[in-house]
């Protein structure tokens, strides 16, 4: 028995970009159009032999790779990489304009949310179209039934037609279907970023289960730390074409350096335009990440933030501050460096300096950062403030996860200390009667 799933060959999908929309016609207007098209076409023979007028993108091209029985391979990429019309084409959603995909075997998948559902139907009514859709007998619907129903957690609602159902409710019974309806090949695309994290983590739990009961499984996710624990084998799709296809460890190291814009250091070469006054003018600022490079840090990484600077008059105190924000805008922290010991109360001499602040590592959670520099004097006038100084992200280091592969809530993520010891006796009031 051959033992590949899916063959794909010469892959490409063309759209056309900026067509207008037609007026509607006449039947007169119909009539003429249908006898003079044959004319039209022979008359206009470039739109006839590219199919088209105008501009076109190309959402794949040239794409050709096999995935075998059983495989979980993760797909990764920027927006608008060809991701998610790779999985449509697959899905037989749509058709390619050139090449070709076989699939052998059933195909489930999960693309949008509430895809494959009709509006006025159940969610009773739903799961078994949806398994009738996959060619199951209603015997094999009938004794998953209530397995999926417990999964998506909806029993009060399940004879309810779906056009009711929130975009959550509409979520877990998609997934449930999908999963557990025996389809041969299933397809999951990024529409579980839309679940609480909750549901995200035990989505991700039952694709680790059933990827380990032979099902070949199709993954897109921006979650590389999903990624990377669920799937045996990585591609790396960027404008429509594959730039790499193999272990996931290397596959997504060499995605995440080009992934990253990052601004890890600042130079000021001319005295003249660099920020400060006529005391005190910045040199630089930089990131220096411990034991490895800025576009592979990750929450286990210690920092160093390494400031230049010339102070220009002699007994000039002078204050440094670092404020931390995350993606969302959130402060993290802030930092002063009035509270070194070496200068605290201490003005400086004339001349240059280098003054570092270390950020231990475990202490940043994954994500985006945006420190901000404020150079004060006499520990109240502002000389400058230099916001987005450096900008970077810190990777997840996909440590200790014990099967959960969801974002890593909190803004901070410490590593604390904890112990467990045995007690030589139970509690009087825990121990049975």
């Amino acid at each position: 028995m051959d033992d590949t799933a899916i063959t794909v060959e010469g892959l490409g999908k063309r759209y056309r970009l900026g067509r207008k929309q037609e007026s509607y016609k006449t039947l007169r207007d119909t009539l003429s159009r249908t006898f003079t098209a044959p004319f039209l076409r022979l008359w206009s023979p470039v739109a006839n032999q590219h199919g088209h007028n105008g501009n076109t993108i190309w959402a794949l091209k040239d794409l050709s790779f096999e995935l075998n029985r059983g495989e979980v391979i993760g797909i990764i990429g920027r927006n608008g990489a060809g991701k998610s019309t790779l999985l449509k084409i697959l899905s037989r959603i749509t058709e390619p304009t050139e090449g070709y995909a076989d699939v052998h075997g059933s195909v489930s998948s999960l693309l949008e949310v509430g895809i494959g559902f009709h509006g006025e139907l159940s969610g009773r009514e739903n799961v078994y179209l949806n398994g009738a859709i996959l060619g199951m007998k209603r015997s094999e619907i009938t004794q998953n039934f209530d397995e999926i129903v417990a999964f998506a957690e909806i029993e009060k609602f399940i004879d309810t037609p779906v056009k009711w159902y929130s975009s959550g409710m509409y979520l877990r019974l998609a997934f449930a279907v999908a999963a557990h309806l025996q389809s041969e090949i299933l397809i999951v695309d990024e529409v579980l970023a839309v679940g609480d994290a909750q549901f995200q983590s035990k989505c991700l739990g039952k694709m680790d289960q059933i990827s380990r009961g032979g099902r070949t499984i199709l993954f897109v996710s921006h979650n590389l730390a999903a990624v990377q624990n669920l799937c045996s084998r990585v591609m790396w799709v960027q404008d429509g074409s594959i730039v790499e296809d193999g272990q996931p460890g290397q596959v997504i190291s060499n995605y995440l350096k080009t992934a990253t814009t990052s601004i890890a250091e600042r130079f000021w070469d001319n005295p003249t335009d660099a920020p400060g006054d006529e005391a005190i003018r910045l040199h630089s600022i930089r990131l220096i990440p411990q034991d490895t490079t800025v576009e592979l840090m990750n929450t286990r990484t210690a920092l160093m933030i390494e400031i230049e600077y010339s102070n220009f008059k002699p007994n000039t105190e002078l204050d440094l501050t670092l404020v931390v924000h995350n993606h969302e805008g959130i402060c993290v922290f802030s930092s002063n460096s009035a509270g070194e010991h070496a200068w605290q109360g201490k003005p400086l001499r004339t001349g240059s300096f280098r003054t570092i602040c270390l950020i231990p590592g475990n202490i940043l959670n994954g994500g985006l950062y945006r420190i901000s520099l404020i150079v004060t004097k006499e520990h109240s006038t502002l000389v400058h403030r230099e916001n987005d100084a450096l900008v970077f992200e810190m990777k997840d280091d996909m440590i200790n996860r014990n099967g959960w592969y969801g974002k890593w809530p909190g803004v901070i993520r410490p590593k604390l200390y904890w112990s467990t010891e045995p007690l030589e006796t139970i509690p009087k009031r825990f121990m049975q009667v």
